[in-house]
């Protein structure tokens, strides 16, 4: 079972570079965007819940982790071992893995997360940059265009997008909801 937890850098940075890592040693920013997008998507269709924890937005070129897209475009600090312990400064719109990422060293990733994050590659991974962002626009229809803005993607239209009735996409969103306000809870303590 995926761990719920509310955004965790040093998770989501390895995320990253497990699927940088899959590509070689650099990739696209916006390529490794909408692939950590349609892992906590795929999460949410498996699971109930994504694998981040962050926040799901939409933007110009299609759905996006917010803290996450902070963090690559360098908008935000980030924390002690966190983002930049494995992913570098975004140079010609690509990232790079900054640490050899060896299974043992992903500390923050379950085996379930791996998987998901494998199978997310293995149905996305051969597309370029724009083919995926693309199918985002496409097939992720919990995606609006904001034109030129951002708004917020509710967990409630994305379990509706992956084919679950009102009432379980309410019940598994309050779930997250939930599951986050646990989390700041203790985090407060």
């Amino acid at each position: 079972m995926i761990a719920r937890t509310q955004f965790n850098e040093r998770k989501v940075a390895q995320m990253a570079a497990y699927l940088i890592s899959k590509e070689g040693e650099r990739m696209s920013h916006l390529k490794l965007m909408k692939l950590l997008y349609l892992a906590d998507r795929e999460a949410m269709a498996q699971f109930g819940s994504p694998l981040s924890g962050d926040r799901l937005v939409s933007m110009d070129n299609g759905p996006v982790l917010s803290m996450t897209l902070n963090l690559m475009d360098g908008d935000v600090e980030p924390k002690e071992n966190g983002w930049e312990a494995w992913i570098s400064d975004k140079e010609n719109h690509e990232l790079a893995i900054v640490r050899p990422v060896i299974r043992e060293s992903l500390d923050e990733l379950s085996a379930a997360d791996i998987d998901v994050l494998d199978a997310t590659w293995s149905r996305f991974g051969h597309m370029s940059k724009w083919e995926i962002r693309n199918y985002t626009h496409r097939h992720c229809t919990e995606w609006v265009d904001p034109h030129g803005s951002s708004t917020p993607i509710e967990y409630e239209d994305v379990f509706i997008a992956l084919g679950r009735t009102t009432d379980q996409a309410a019940e598994l969103a309050d779930h997250i909801r939930a599951e986050h306000s646990i989390d700041r809870l203790f985090a407060s303590l």
